[in-house]
């Protein structure tokens, strides 16, 4: 689901929808939500558990205006079918082989540990989900997108956590440690 967050200097608004204030604790909660780089639980409600792609516009400078109402041709609701990563089962022919599988292995996860899933948007506008363990490191997180994207092992770039914007330097922290659990991390070049 696509949702469009405006900051307004007098409140926020979704979709165009109508003015929220800022003063509201359910609309304070909201927003720490959105800060902490979590899925606020009223857009979980809308989504049923699905994707949630919230997209912002800084407006402060402005107050409030109604949008006039435009026509939707369809409002209802749709089902995805399918998974959203078809699963890949091959088998290694050589030991050679074996190895590289080895090696482009997607993340190991523990699952008798506390999990998390994370999705990174990258620089070149593609996205990439992925569960970790909690303690999985930040370091794990670059080299699972080296390992999805090869062409990125030459490129200097850094991981960056979305509003507010914190560069992550540490790469030896956990992912609970470095507080980025079920969140959103934005691959930019340097």
């Amino acid at each position: 689901v696509q949702i469009l967050l405006k900051l307004w200097r007098n409140g926020f608004s979704l979709d165009d929808g109508e003015l929220r204030s800022y003063s509201d604790p359910t609309n304070a909660q909201f927003l720490e939500s959105v800060k902490r780089g979590e899925i606020p639980l009223e857009l979980q409600r809308i989504v049923h558990g699905g994707q949630v792609n919230l997209d912002m516009e800084d407006h402060q400078e402005q107050e409030y205006v109604k949008p006039r109402l435009r026509f939707k041709a369809f409002s209802g609701e749709g089902q995805k079918l399918g998974s959203l990563t078809p699963e890949i089962v091959s088998t290694p022919s050589s030991p050679e082989e074996e190895e590289k599988s080895i090696l482009n292995a997607p993340v190991l996860i523990d699952d008798s540990m506390p999990a998390t899933k994370i999705q990174i948007r990258l620089a070149d506008g593609s996205r990439l989900i992925q569960r970790f363990n909690q303690t999985h490191r930040i370091k794990d997180i670059r080299d699972f997108i080296i390992q999805s994207r090869p062409a990125f092992a030459a490129t200097d770039f850094v991981l960056v956590t979305t509003f507010p914007n914190r560069e992550l330097t540490d790469e030896s922290l956990t992912l609970q440690e470095a507080d980025i659990l079920n969140t959103v991390i934005l691959q930019q070049f340097k």
